[in-house]
């Protein structure tokens, strides 16, 4: 199969790259350059900015792709974009979402617009009513402003001459992991003595994660299991655990051995509290992919939490 890629030589993309070039695929990527992964086995390289896709036509057209897997479609117009390119090569589009077009989503950050729905969410489960999440936050991203997966989704699936599938993403972690997600529960069990206090409803909160093994097995599996178009799925570890569960799994990957209590939130500490309405849980039905495609992630949590771990330490203590 021919593969053609946007944006994969970052911390999940260059996962899914490695395991279709171990698959035998032939891969093309374009590329801003700006990510130093390295990969064993032949690709076709395309610099440049995903936003100009029409300047790469001649090398697209002559790479023939079977399809295009789009790893950071994050605007209306880059999916429109995308799908313009697919229609003119013909081929299927396995586009990159996440878990955060849920209704949920907007509850959890106190921008809720209906009481919490219930969970676990399903692929046709409520999606936000808002749009572009983080509009005017002043966060130093550059599609900040325009971001929305739930237009990317529309726009593919709106346009009859493309065939997409869409990937959700849960909250990925792993090494290499830029927004560090397992860091501050490392840093209390390093810092903050023998005891981590949790709300009550925090500690019975759930949220999907997936190790970034397991999400770019996910991806590489839809890219190349054809009979999965016009859909989406759900990705994610296998269990979705609680935070409390969550905390004590990281500390005993880590050998902390100090206590995980939980308190009403009355009590808890103003010091402790963290943001977040935890009635909106954030936790995914991901059986689709195991049902339909006999999925399993390759990577166990305990040793997906361990080996992230070890990395976040070992950047705390560079």
């Amino acid at each position: 199969m021919r593969v053609f890629a946007i944006g994969a030589t970052g911390f999940i993309g260059s996962h899914v790259i490695s395991r279709l070039l171990t698959q035998g695929h032939e891969i093309g990527v374009l590329h801003r350059g700006e990510t130093g992964a390295s990969f064993h086995g032949s690709i076709q390289f395309v610099r440049g900015n995903r936003d100009r896709l029409d300047d790469f036509r001649i090398q697209v057209d002559r790479f023939a792709p079977d399809v295009i897997v789009d790893m950071i479609p994050y605007t209306e117009r880059q999916a429109q974009d995308l799908a313009t390119i697919a229609r003119r090569v013909g081929a299927r589009v396995v586009a990159i979402s996440s878990g955060d077009v849920y209704r949920n989503y907007d509850g959890f950050r106190g921008k809720a617009t209906a009481p919490p729905d219930p969970v676990p969410l399903a692929e046709n489960g409520p999606l936000r009513e808002s749009r572009y999440p983080y509009r005017g936050q002043g966060l130093p991203f550059e599609y900040a402003d325009d971001y929305d997966k739930i237009l990317v989704e529309r726009a593919l699936f709106d346009d009859p001459d493309v065939r997409a599938t869409i990937v959700r993403l849960p909250a990925v972690y792993g090494p290499g992991d830029r927004q560090h997600r397992l860091r501050p529960w490392l840093d209390l069990m390093r810092t903050g003595g023998d005891s981590i206090v949790l709300g009550g409803r925090q500690a019975g909160w759930r949220w999907t994660r997936g190790f970034v093994e397991n999400a770019a097995a996910a991806v590489a599996l839809i890219v190349t299991a054809d009979r999965c178009s016009e859909q989406v799925y759900n990705a994610g570890d296998d269990a979705t655990f609680t935070e409390y569960d969550w905390v004590k799994r990281i500390a005993a990957v880590t050998g902390w051995h100090g206590e995980v209590s939980v308190v009403p939130d009355t009590e808890l500490p103003v010091q402790g509290r963290q943001s977040g309405d935890w009635r909106y849980h954030l936790w995914m039905d991901t059986t689709a992919l195991g049902t339909e495609f006999g999925f399993v992630p390759p990577v166990a949590v305990d040793d997906a939490l361990r080996r992230t771990a070890a990395w976040e330490l070992a950047q705390i203590s560079t």
